[in-house]
């Protein structure tokens, strides 16, 4: 019975690609700006090779990796989540998704109002606690909805359970999804219920996100059309608006999406198990903390001997990101346009040193060919031949 786990880790860029300067970027290196940190430590990690790809120099690697190793270029225009985990199932994407530095167009607004019936706070790009702090007293006194965005392509709607019923809000981010589309399509609404009084507000576990469709076809789409199981576990289903995944499951953080993924490695399936592990990003990479950011990719590390001995004889491992975030570069506390590494075990896999690989759908190709698939988008499997 043939499974594979793929492992994305939110935001772990290796380092500026080529193009980085377009973005802003130039210099980026997310691992070697953790790395700085004395709370990074690594050495599972470094023993598969993660160390050996190409770019990563700048820290001693090991004479006999035991992976599969690539460093792996983004085809497509962006630096998002969206867009980075489209690219690994095999969507191509020639633009960027729009951005509101300066908020939302006034046109956009007044449809939004018109079809919810409420105002609008705030509409600009904001701090998800510091939003709340500053417009929570003035939503909780009008009912206006709080509308931000951020250096992602998001439109967000925050409000007091009290006074928006979750439900209610969840309705309207389905309104604005709907609306959201072409020119406007930005890659996520997102529902931001909180609760609290007299300006204490804090945000609850039931956000939610309304993705876009992937426009094209993808490997869960193949996978869940040849009667193969494709798990997400985290935000996957939420990136993929739910299109051919065939089982979810949400999590609270890294350690219980770690902890979610061992339980699939103990149930009988064949398929993917897609999981995406946020707090790098979220919780790190976005507040430019050095020392978080290290603390989490070195549990990941101290985890990763339990993932392995987990796995079963035909499965295989794979561990990559989706675009970087560099917690050192303060400049910008947006997602950075690097490299991505990819590293993939197997009991019955050679390891071996692939270079560079020209897009990250060469990830969605690997896992087609393992289940006998050939893909239906550009991308070189990188399995024996």
């Amino acid at each position: 019975m043939k499974r594979i786990f793929l492992i994305v880790l939110d935001s772990v860029g290796i380092g500026a690609m080529p193009d980085a300067a377009d973005y802003a970027d130039a210099g980026t290196n997310t691992v070697k700006s953790a790395a700085s940190s004395p709370y990074f430590h690594m050495p599972n990690m470094q023993k598969l090779g993660f160390f050996n790809i190409d770019g990563m120099e700048w820290h001693e690697g090991v004479d006999k990796p035991e992976a599969v190793i690539a460093r792996m270029k983004e085809a497509s225009r962006g630096k998002d989540t969206t867009i980075g985990h489209w690219e690994i199932a095999g969507v191509y994407s020639p633009n960027p998704l729009p951005t509101y530095p300066n908020g939302f167009p006034e046109e956009v607004l007044k449809e939004f109002s018109e079809k919810t019936g409420r105002g609008v706070l705030c509409n600009k790009p904001y701090s998800g606690t510091e939003v709340i702090k500053d417009y929570g007293d003035e939503h909780v006194k009008t009912g206006k909805l709080i509308v931000y965005t951020s250096a992602d392509s998001v439109f967000q709607i925050a409000a007091h359970e009290d006074i928006v019923p979750v439900e209610e809000l969840y309705r309207y981010c389905e309104i604005a999804r709907e609306m959201l589309q072409g020119k406007h399509g930005v890659g996520r609404v997102i529902a931001r219920p909180f609760v609290g009084k007299d300006g204490n507000y804090t945000r609850t576990s039931r956000r939610h996100d309304y993705s876009l469709l992937p426009p094209s076809t993808t490997m869960l789409d193949q996978l869940k059309d040849a009667g193969k199981a494709v798990i997400g576990v985290g935000k996957i289903r939420d990136i993929f608006a739910g299109k051919g995944i065939t089982e979810y499951v949400y999590t609270q953080g890294n350690a219980d999406g770690i902890e979610k993924t061992l339980a699939y490695m103990d149930k009988d399936f064949e398929g993917l198990c897609f999981v995406n592990l946020v707090d790098y990003d979220m919780l790190y990479g976005h507040r430019n903390d050095i020392d978080g950011y290290a603390k989490a990719l070195t549990y990941f590390d101290e985890k990763l001997p339990e993932l392995l001995k987990a796995m079963k004889e035909d499965d295989i491992l794979m561990i990559t990101a989706d675009h970087g975030c560099d917690p050192g570069y303060t400049a910008s506390t947006d997602h950075s346009r690097e490299y991505t590494p990819f590293v993939m075990y197997g009991s019955k896999m050679t390891p071996a040193n692939l270079g560079t690989r020209d897009t990250f759908s060469d990830i969605g190709a690997t896992v087609l060919d393992y289940f006998g698939l050939k893909p239906e988008f550009n991308g070189k499997s990188m399995l024996e031949s």
